[in-house]
C-alpha cells in the first residue's frame, strides 16, 4: 500500500509516548485508539475471530484501546454488522478480543452506545420505528442489509422507555465485566441517542427529561450513576462532541449545556472524559454566532482527566498536550491503516493511507490486511 509521509526523525522527549494514568488504568504511553464503527460481526451482532485478530493487531503493552460503539439493546442498532453487548453470545465472543488484548500487554474499554433515531425499520425488533426523545424530522443515513438508506421516522420514548433504557446500560456494562473488559465508556456524542437527549434540537420533551439543561442532562447522568455502581467512577468514561452536527444535531447554547453536562459529571470520579475537538465548525454554529466548544473550555470544569479526539496528527497531538489542555489522545483513521501506530508515531515513520471504501462493513480487505512497518509486528518502542 502507498504510504504517507510524516516527521522523519524519532519524537524524542515528546509527552505522547510518556506515562499517563487516567483513573484506574496506568498507561506506557497517550498514543489511545479511538472507537470505530467497523460493522465487521456476520451473525446475530456477535463479535468473531476476525475482530479479535483486528484487535489483537493495535494492542501495545501498556497501551489502551476503546472498542467500536457496542448496542445495548434490541432496539439501539443503526448499522448492520455493528456488535451488541445484551446477550451471553455476545458477552462469549467479547472474551475472545479482551484476551486478545490483554495477551499483547494492552487496555481495553467497552464504549456503550443505543443509535437512537438515527436507524431503520428493517434494523428494528419486528420491523418497528426507531426510537428517540422527540420526533423530529431528519434526513440522515443509516447502513442496513440493504446498504445505506435513509433513516425511518422515529418515535418518542415514553417515560417507562427511558427508564428501561437506563438499565440497559447499566446491564452492558455488567455484561462487559463478565466479557472482561476494563472498564466501560459511554457514547454521548455524534448525534445517537444520549447526544439525542442532550440538545434541544432534537429534544423537544416537556417532561423531566427536557425543556432545562438540567432536565436534558438527566438522561447521561442516569446511565452514568448506573455504570458507576457496576465499575466504580475510575473505570468508566465519557465521549461528548459539543461542536458536533453529525445526525442533525444542534442547540442553541452547547457551551452553557456541556459546560454543565462535564460540571455534574465530576461527582463520580471518572476514569476521563473523552473530547471530541471541532474539526469543522457547522453551519447553525457560524449563523448563530457560537463558538465550538472544545477540550480547552471543558478542562477549566472538569476535575478529571481528558482525552481529546478529532483529526489529530502527532503534531498536533503533542501540542495540545503540551498546553495542557488533554492527558492523552485519540485517533482514528490512521490506527485503522496503521495497525503499529504508535511505533510509527514515536520513530517518525511513514504511514499506511486509509482507504475510506473499507471503513464500513465487509472482510478482511481494509481491516485486518495493513501492513506492519517492514513486517514487524512489535510495538515495543513505543511501549517503554
Amino acid at each position: 500500500m502507498e504510504t504517507t509521509a510524516i516527521a522523519g526523525k524519532e519524537a524524542k522527549g515528546y509527552k505522547l509516548f510518556t506515562p499517563v494514568k487516567l483513573g484506574a488504568l496506568s498507561l506506557s504511553h497517550r498514543v489511545v485508539m479511538a472507537p470505530l464503527t467497523r460493522m465487521r460481526t456476520t451473525k446475530d451482532n456477535i463479535p468473531n475471530d476476525l475482530m479479535a485478530e483486528y484487535y489483537s493487531q493495535r494492542a501495545t503493552p501498556g497501551g489502551y484501546i476503546i472498542s467500536e460503539a457496542t448496542v445495548v439493546s434490541r432496539n439501539g442498532h443503526g448499522y448492520y454488522g455493528e456488535p451488541g453487548i445484551y446477550t451471553d453470545q455476545h458477552v462469549e465472543g467479547w472474551k475472545k478480543i479482551t484476551k486478545a488484548v490483554h495477551d499483547k500487554g494492552g487496555k481495553i474499554f467497552l464504549q456503550l452506545w443505543h443509535n437512537g433515531r438515527q436507524s431503520h425499520f428493517d434494523l428494528q425488533p419486528d420491523g418497528g420505528a426507531p426510537v428517540g426523545p422527540s420526533v423530529v424530522p431528519h434526513d440522515d443515513m443509516v447502513f442496513t442489509p440493504k446498504g445505506w438508506v435513509k433513516a425511518s421516522p422515529n418515535r418518542a420514548l415514553n417515560i417507562d422507555e427511558i427508564r428501561v433504557l437506563v438499565d440497559d446500560f447499566r446491564r452492558g456494562a455488567e455484561n462487559a465485566r463478565a466479557a472482561g473488559f476494563d472498564g466501560v465508556e459511554l457514547h454521548g456524542a455524534n448525534g445517537y441517542l444520549v447526544d439525542q437527549f442532550l440538545q434541544d434540537g432534537t429534544n423537544k420533551r416537556t417532561d423531566e427529561y427536557g425543556g432545562s439543561i438540567g432536565n436534558r442532562v438527566r438522561f447521561l447522568l442516569e446511565i452514568v450513576e448506573g455504570m458507576v455502581a457496576v465499575w466504580g467512577g475510575d473505570r468508566c468514561a465519557v465521549r461528548l462532541g459539543p461542536s458536533g452536527t453529525f445526525g442533525s444535531i444542534s442547540d442553541s447554547n452547547p457551551a452553557a449545556l456541556f459546560g454543565y453536562a462535564a460540571e455534574q459529571l465530576n461527582r463520580f470520579g471518572l476514569a476521563y472524559l473523552h473530547v471530541i475537538e471541532p474539526r469543522i465548525v457547522g453551519s447553525y454554529l457560524k449563523e448563530e454566532g457560537l463558538q465550538p466548544v472544545a477540550s480547552a473550555q471543558l478542562r477549566k470544569i472538569f476535575k478529571g482527566a481528558i482525552i481529546s479526539a478529532g483529526g489529530f496528527n502527532r503534531e498536533d497531538a503533542e501540542a495540545i498536550l503540551q498546553r495542557g489542555d488533554a492527558d492523552a489522545v485519540a485517533f482514528g483513521r490512521f490506527f485503522i491503516s496503521n495497525p503499529d501506530l504508535p511505533l510509527r508515531l514515536q520513530l517518525g515513520l511513514p504511514l499506511n493511507d486509509y482507504d475510506r471504501n473499507t471503513f464500513y462493513g465487509g472482510d478482511e480487505h481494509g481491516y485486518t490486511d495493513y501492513p506492519f512497518y517492514k513486517g514487524a509486528v512489535t510495538s515495543q518502542a513505543a511501549a517503554r
